[in-house]
């Protein structure tokens, strides 16, 4: 039976102020050498202020947190020298990442070794850049300070913010190592619905490799160099102009199903990042993110050796589309 695993998330008083704003920690100051006359205004503090990153003093420029005689300026601008500086800086993000937090999450299945979780969608597993707090693994620490002492918090893979379903963690280090394992022996099965573009007409495979698009570096795409990468596919339900298939990995590459069917000409609908032009035609119901959801999860646990098994229905918003999609066609 579902679970729920804690309250929701409670903010800590010490990280935040009544405004919303993050706690100055103090004040640096210098004063602008002639030597760097005609510098960059963010190199030059770099120089200035060697404790912290460029990215990360050139970001303060911007949000005003670091003034050229008490002035907001840009990065690129360039400095003439005597200029006074005042830096001051804030709390790393990444400082909360292994935090524990009280963050709510179903839990479908719990022993000593593993926990099944149906994660919902908009929730981050892991902490990186740009959600370095108020993910899975925050929540996990809170539920499970043990896992405090394993690699990632006991992750073993992962499923996109928003995309919904079934993932397994390992609560042992024994665990963890089995069920790495048998991933990489592609042992696990894992089983998802996505609601696509196109009439999808029979099953099939889509075999190839995926890695970083050239040019765009958050997205991952079909390419020769990438990591060899196989989805299979199956039409579970066709409406007009939009199918439901059920996808099983064969392996896991980041992104996987969403670019191996957006290379195929189906995009996932309500895909953001891959859903190209047809991210926006008329006769498809608007969603608020990618219909795709991790139905089915089979693995060995690692404890017993028994093969087990795990479903979770779509959740409500995948229902109420395919329910306007079932009127429609």
């Amino acid at each position: 039976m579902s679970a729920i695993a804690k309250k929701p998330l409670k903010k800590a008083a010490e990280n935040y102020s009544p405004t919303g704003t993050p706690p100055v920690l103090h004040v640096l100051k210098a004063q602008v050498p002639q030597s760097m006359a005609g510098e960059r205004c963010d190199h030059v503090l770099a120089l200035l202020f060697p404790d912290y990153s460029r990215t990360r003093l050139a970001a303060w420029l911007k949000d005003g947190l670091a003034t050229i005689d008490g002035v907001s300026r840009a990065p690129k601008d360039k400095l003439w020298g005597g200029e006074a500086v005042a830096v001051s800086p804030q709390p790393d993000p990444q400082a909360s990442a292994f935090r524990a937090q009280d963050i709510a999450f179903p839990i479908v299945f719990e022993d000593g070794h593993i926990i099944v979780i149906n994660k919902p969608p908009g929730l981050v597993v892991h902490p990186g850049s740009g959600n370095w707090d108020g993910t899975l693994l925050n929540a996990l620490l809170a539920h499970a300070p043990a896992l405090a002492h394993l690699p990632r918090a006991g992750i073993v893979h992962r499923i996109d913010k928003d995309t919904s379903g079934l993932l397994v963690v390992a609560k042992t280090l024994t665990a963890q190592t089995a069920l790495v394992r048998a991933l990489q022996a592609h042992d696990v099965i894992r089983e998802y619905i996505a609601v696509v573009h196109g009439v999808v007409e029979g099953e099939g495979t889509v075999d190839a490799p995926i890695g970083r698009h050239k040019v765009q570096r958050t997205r991952m795409a079909v390419t020769p160099g990438g990591k060899a990468a196989v989805t299979h596919y199956e039409p579970i339900e066709n409406f007009n102009r939009v199918t439901v298939l059920r996808c099983r990995l064969e392996t896991g590459r980041t992104h996987q199903i969403r670019v191996h069917l957006a290379s195929i000409g189906h995009p996932i609908v309500g895909d953001p990042v891959y859903g190209g032009q047809r991210a926006a035609q008329p006769f498809v119901p608007p969603f608020a993110r990618q219909a795709l959801h991790a139905e089915r999860l089979g693995l060995i646990h690692p404890a017993s050796g028994k093969p087990r098994t795990w479903k979770a229905p779509v959740p409500a918003d995948m229902r109420k589309l395919l329910m306007i999609l079932r009127r429609e066609s």
